[in-house]
């Protein structure tokens, strides 16, 4: 089947105007997001630019096999590279390449080549890159399709069962080849790329034995998103589910998976004190179809958790710092900082009695200042209410917004 590329404009554009200007760009994230799919857009571009040449390593095809270590890499490019030509070098799963940083170096002092990378795993995380490529690269964290993007994709027009669609699948873009109906196809699928995540930049790069442990604790986290715990309060969960494992091994389990780009982790807030608090975190998974695969059953479609992660979701996109607020007695679920503003946001199903709203708009109220302030849910009854500054939103309109 012919693959159709489509643009990503949010992406595509941002990387267009910095790639070429003598950094290192490196597109980072979960495995099917769509970073190879961002790289060959790019890469079609460049290469219809007059005069310009282009190099392309696909790691994840066997006819790039030979290429394992940076020696490889260097012979490979050294012979490819075309004399008076503007030369352009692609590598998609670079971490594939045994310090291919050594030649990404290289390449990059004596100006031999522009060069963009993808990758998936640790070693594509910030604090590695920053070591690695020693400060000469630009870093994008490439993430699923926004609820607009599932729309383009699968055609849709935007309604409450598109909605609906987009909460139970995902936004992994290859789904587009199997067709919303078709379930059963979609879910092998998903449940494919998280073994494919957990056996390949888990379990054999970290070298994990226990991977009964990790898939437990995977479903915990699954069944938990939205919720604060430490790594102690699970280890006792999982020792009454008669499975035994210290604080310290869930610990490194927990930045495994978010080395892996599966799960984010959220830290809390205290908004009165201005400061970061060390107990107790939040986290959130980087697909929600994927969450929904790994739950199974009756509890997979958890709507008010997996609207959350939507919520949170949207949030990172469009480039927040996300932390929980804590606020006296009082939780606020998101608090996202920009460069330029800051806002506070409670997410809930339906406020379907006085008692919720009177919880999720109070715990607003609480906040002494004039940043905006959101409460997100599935019910319209409320929609454009405006109570002391607080705004009502479907969620439908706000994973719809790019700016606040």
């Amino acid at each position: 089947m012919e693959q159709i590329i489509f643009e990503r404009p949010d992406y595509c554009e941002r990387i267009e105007r910095i790639f070429g200007r003598g950094v290192i760009v490196a597109l980072t994230g979960q495995r099917r997001v769509g970073k190879s799919c961002i790289m060959r857009y790019v890469k079609d571009k460049i290469a219809q630019g007059l005069g310009n040449h282009v190099i392309y390593i696909n790691k994840e095809s066997t006819s790039f096999d030979v290429i394992a270590s940076y020696q490889d890499l260097d012979r490979y490019v050294l012979a490819h590279l075309a004399e008076g030509k503007n030369n352009y070098l692609f590598i998609d799963e670079v971490q594939e390449i045994s310090k291919f940083e050594k030649s990404l170096l290289s390449f990059h002092s004596e100006g031999r080549c522009q060069i963009m990378i993808t990758g998936s795993n640790a070693k594509m995380l910030s604090s590695e890159l920053s070591t690695l490529l020693r400060g000469r690269y630009v870093e994008y964290r490439v993430r699923g399709l926004s609820y607009i993007e599932f729309l383009q994709f699968h055609q849709l027009e935007d309604s409450d069962s598109a909605l609906m669609q987009f909460l139970q699948f995902g936004g992994l873009p290859q789904l587009r080849l199997f067709g919303l109906d078709n379930i059963d196809l979609i879910e092998d699928y998903l449940n494919n790329v998280f073994n494919t995540i957990v056996l390949r930049d888990v379990v054999e790069r970290e070298r994990i034995r226990s991977t009964a442990l990790l898939r437990t604790l995977v479903k915990f986290l699954a069944d938990n998103v939205g919720k604060i715990f430490s790594a102690r309060s699970v280890a006792a969960f999982l020792k009454g589910q008669n499975v035994d494992a210290s604080s310290n091994v869930i610990l490194s389990y927990l930045d495994y998976l978010c080395n892996a780009f599966v799960i984010d982790r959220v830290s809390r807030y205290n908004i009165h004190g201005k400061r970061l608090l060390e107990m107790g975190d939040k986290f959130y998974f980087e697909d929600l179809g994927i969450r929904n695969v790994i739950i199974g059953g009756n509890r997979r479609f958890d709507i008010e958790k997996v609207i959350e992660n939507a919520v949170y979701r949207h949030l990172v996109r469009l480039g927040y710092k996300v932390n929980v607020g804590q606020l006296y007695r009082s939780e606020i679920d998101f608090v996202a900082e920009n460069r330029e503003s800051i806002i506070y946001v409670q997410v809930a199903y339906l406020l379907k009695s006085q008692e919720t709203v009177d919880r999720e708009f109070g715990n607003l109220k609480l906040i002494k200042d004039s940043h905006p302030k959101y409460v997100v849910t599935m019910d319209s009854l409320y929609d454009n209410v405006n109570d002391e500054g607080i705004r009502h939103i479907h969620l439908r309109d706000f994973l719809k917004k790019n700016d606040f």
